[in-house]
């Protein structure tokens, strides 16, 4: 079998010998194995399963200073220190009138794209993903800092549907813009979880989150690609959510958050969805 195949059975709920993995390492650790180990080539012993090919820039920034940036919705974070900060989000008020709310084109990048048509091409053997990250929650509260959106979700929940519906057209677009790739599957990045539980709420999150990301899905779907999509934290409330909507795969499961218990996840739900991750 090829690589691909490995990851395209265990998506298949098929077992595979071995279970196929990936292992994406930071580059300040990966730069502190290469002097421990005396150089790359342990590198060179991870079997690369799954492998990027991104046209979207989801996440543009523009530096402004040595210690701050600007991304693409206007929203000003400091960068100097991890975590990242959002210090000044683009919107003030619950209100959209008089902003320019950023066009697909911004964030399409030919050469980008020109690049992941290479990357697909040499690595026809390996599972393809086109990742569209920061998603609909996360670029919510980007757009209005972290605290207001909660607010605006319980005081001003119109205006907070605006902003996703607006997003929603967003992320379709990408989805247009990736899915002609030769890809396998389109990963999508939107953090929905704390240690405790899902952030907004499992009834806010039916009701804002649930049927936006439904037609993303089902775009990505109507293409023929496998949905694939992390979210940090815990997600177990609404597992039967994102199974209904279409989620195929699961990344990040994290072991340490409330009811992720990898063991319980795929007794539960391990017939109708994949996970990967688990560490």
């Amino acid at each position: 079998m090829q690589l691909r195949d490995y990851v395209l059975n265990q998506i298949r709920h098929r077992d595979t010998q071995p279970v196929p993995y990936s292992l994406p390492i930071e580059p300040n650790v990966a730069e502190r194995l290469d002097a421990h180990y005396g150089g790359k080539d342990w590198r060179k012993r991870l079997t690369p399963y799954i492998v990027g090919c991104g046209a979207v820039e989801t996440d543009i920034r523009e530096n402004i200073s040595a210690t701050h940036q600007r991304d693409g919705y206007g929203g000003i974070w400091r960068v100097d220190r991890r975590p990242w900060h959002l210090e000044q989000p683009p919107l003030s008020k619950p209100s959209l009138q008089g902003y320019d709310f950023p066009k697909p084109e911004r964030f399409l990048r030919p050469e980008w794209k020109e690049r992941a048509f290479k990357t697909c091409a040499a690595n026809r053997d390996k599972f393809l993903v086109g990742g569209l990250g920061w998603g609909l929650f996360e670029r919510s509260w980007n757009l209005r800092g972290f605290e207001n959106a909660l607010m605006d979700a319980i005081a001003e929940p119109e205006f907070y549907e605006e902003i996703l519906d607006r997003l929603t057209g967003l992320y379709l677009a990408f989805v247009k813009y990736t899915v002609d790739l030769p890809i396998d599957g389109v990963l999508f990045g939107d953090d929905w979880g704390d240690q405790r539980g899902v952030i907004l709420g499992p009834d806010r999150w039916r009701r804002f989150l649930k049927p936006r990301w439904a037609k993303i899905y089902a775009a990505v779907h109507q293409a023929g690609k496998i949905v694939m999509a992390h979210s940090c934290g815990s997600v177990a409330d609404i597992m039967p959510d994102i199974i209904e909507i279409g989620m195929d795969v699961l990344e990040a499961c994290q072991p340490e958050a409330a009811g992720m218990n990898p063991y319980e996840l795929k007794a539960k739900w391990g017939d109708k969805i994949t996970f990967w991750g688990c560490l």
